[in-house]
């Protein structure tokens, strides 16, 4: 994945915790559409690993 696609989805995940989701879209959307088919497996795999980037929640244990 390009620095600049990271730095875009890293950006969005830091909006959509401020409840800023029109920003992070507004940022991310563009770097998704132009993404290639290889780039835009990589933003899957990214996205999927990183749900709690943009949800605030950590993988931590329910008691």
């Amino acid at each position: 994945m390009r620095p600049s696609t990271l730095r875009a989805l890293k950006r969005a995940a830091e909006l959509t915790r401020q409840n800023r989701l029109t920003e992070a879209v507004l940022i991310a959307e563009p770097v998704i559409l132009a993404a290639d088919s290889y780039e835009g497996d990589e933003i899957l795999r990214w996205l999927a690993d990183h749900v709690t980037d943009f949800i605030g929640e950590s993988d931590k244990e329910m008691p």
